[in-house]
């Protein structure tokens, strides 16, 4: 009987292996049609133990059950559930629409999965070894499911829509020709984008990638050393959060609760750089306990990336650089070990409002968190720190913040400018420290008057003039405003009169950084 004779009525082609019409009846059946052998270590189809004729069926077969199958048995819903099953040839289902439910566990393609343009309610395909899936403009109803399977030469789901969920938990993908594992550029995920303990070697690829819900990367090893990007993501949106972080180990547990006590741990770890430019996220993106092993040209790139929250609780980068450019969110969630030194680290334009540092972070370490991520002075970074600060009502230590910017500042400053803003910085620390104006009052005043009281002064007139009082005649030195009318009353010389001159030049020096400083805050206010 060749294919379409009979099928419609549920006779069984003549051409079939007696694998395939098992398989055929089960598919009428709705039933699991299982062919392992009981053996774990010969029903691995990842391992190297041959598969016979036994357990073998035709790619064609299958496409032709899924795409113009026999009907189901009276009272059944025709499926195709295969377990243990090896598929030669090449499952070309490209444009085609399958309505059956398709679940497969356990089974060994011999040739790449062409998928492309396909449409499905529901597919899954647990612990499949396949060299490729070629999946581009995919769409399912449902989940499409891939946990555990393993694909030698990368997974194509460029613009695929997946109704509900997409599972690639403790999956393992090598890379293709173009160095790339997942290549998912434009995908749509209508709920979670669960990728578990995933493993790839190649870049992972979402590039204006949507996932409705949450997408989990919790204990993922990516690896891509010698490319760009081990996770290449800019525009990324995602409806609640990212998270890149541990995962347990062995045993079941559920996503997102936290493993039982003595669970093994397995971070989330990633070999070459991550890009998230311009992402979206709705609730977070968490890098809690994340490491990152970059070289000297690759970067954790968050640019302009928007989040309500983001918790970077991650390992310090012992090479490469973070990139926090424009970045905006509501709740910076950090640790001081977690950010990287001098010369890494990039904030222009990073918006954040609140600090909610987790374990100790003085604000000498905060200053040079700051310090790090200016290689060359700017004012921004300090004023945002500032401005967070003061809203947090730690008005003392916002003080410091900008003074330690005006200091910084300093620095650039030509040699005549940089000696002003030392004068400035000892007397009143450019006006944030104002008390200081009046311990420097106090101790100019108490020297001069100790001074002046042995000093020769004869009077500029003979009759008319006040009584002699050294302490009046400094304050009026000091005071350049006032006039008190001690201090053009007595005729000074010689080493007094160069004593009074310096009195009357510290006082203005004083007077002008007070001056200066005020100024400085009523600006500030």
């Amino acid at each position: 009987m060749t294919e379409g004779d009979g099928v419609r009525d549920g006779d069984l082609p003549d051409d079939l292996t007696a694998a395939e019409a098992g398989m055929w009846q089960a598919f009428r059946n709705g039933s699991v049609y299982d062919l392992s052998s009981g053996d774990a270590h010969v029903d691995d189809p990842h391992g190297g133990h041959p598969w016979g004729p036994e357990r073998t069926v035709r790619a064609r077969i299958v496409c032709w059950l899924l795409l113009d199958g026999p009907p189901a048995l009276d009272g059944r819903v025709s499926s195709l559930k295969l377990a243990g099953v090896r598929i030669t040839g090449t499952l070309d289902l490209a444009g085609g629409t399958v309505k059956p439910y398709v679940e497969l566990r356990g089974c060994r393609f011999d040739e790449e999965i062409l998928l492309p343009e396909a449409y499905f309610t529901t597919v899954r395909f647990v612990d499949c070894a396949a060299p490729r899936l070629e999946a581009a403009r995919v769409h399912t109803e449902g989940d499409l499911h891939l946990p555990r399977c393993r694909f030698l030469g990368g997974v194509r789901l460029t613009d695929a829509h997946i109704g509900t969920d997409l599972l690639l938990n403790q999956a393992v993908v090598y890379r293709d020709r173009s160095g790339r594992s997942i290549a998912a550029d434009g995908m749509t995920v209508g709920q979670d984008l669960q990728a578990e303990l995933l493993e790839t070697h190649g870049e992972l690829s979402l590039r204006s990638a949507k996932v409705g819900v949450s997408l989990s990367l919790r204990g993922a090893r990516l690896r891509n050393p010698d490319g760009r990007f081990a996770l290449n993501a800019p525009q990324l949106t995602v409806g609640r959060t990212l998270y890149l972080t541990p995962a347990g180990v062995g045993g079941p547990w559920l996503s997102g609760t936290t493993p039982a006590h003595g669970t093994r741990i397995q971070r989330f770890e990633c070999q070459g750089g991550i890009r998230l430019d311009d992402g979206r996220f709705g609730d977070a993106v968490d890098l809690e306990r994340a490491r990152f092993v970059l070289t000297d040209d690759q970067n954790l790139s968050l640019r302009r990336v928007q989040t309500p929250e983001l918790r970077f609780l991650g390992e310090e980068p012992q090479r490469g650089g973070v990139l926090l450019s424009g970045a905006r969110t509501t709740n910076l969630v950090d640790r001081a070990v977690s950010w990287p030194g001098p010369g890494r680290l990039h904030m222009g334009g990073f918006v954040y409002e609140n600090l909610v540092p987790q374990g100790p972070f003085p604000l000498t370490r905060r200053l040079e968190w700051v310090a790090a991520a200016t290689a060359e002075y700017n004012p921004e970074p300090y004023e945002r720190l500032a401005a967070v600060l003061r809203a947090a009502g730690e008005d003392e230590d916002a003080r410091e913040v900008l003074l330690a910017k005006q200091r910084r500042r300093r620095e650039t400053l030509p040699l005549a400018a940089k000696l002003w803003g030392y004068a400035q910085d000892l007397t009143v620390a450019y006006g944030y420290r104002p008390g200081r104006a009046a311990v420097w009052m106090a101790v100019l005043w108490a020297a001069g008057t100790l001074a002046f009281t042995h000093a020769p002064h004869p009077p500029m007139n003979s009759g008319g003039h006040p009584a002699w009082d050294p302490a009046l005649f400094v304050l009026d030195l000091l005071l350049p405003v006032i006039d008190l009318g001690q201090a053009g009353q007595w005729r000074l010389t010689g080493g007094w009169q160069w004593a009074a001159a310096a009195m009357i030049l510290l006082g203005w020096i004083l007077a002008t950084t007070v001056a200066a400083g005020a100024t400085r805050l009523l600006r500030r206010g």
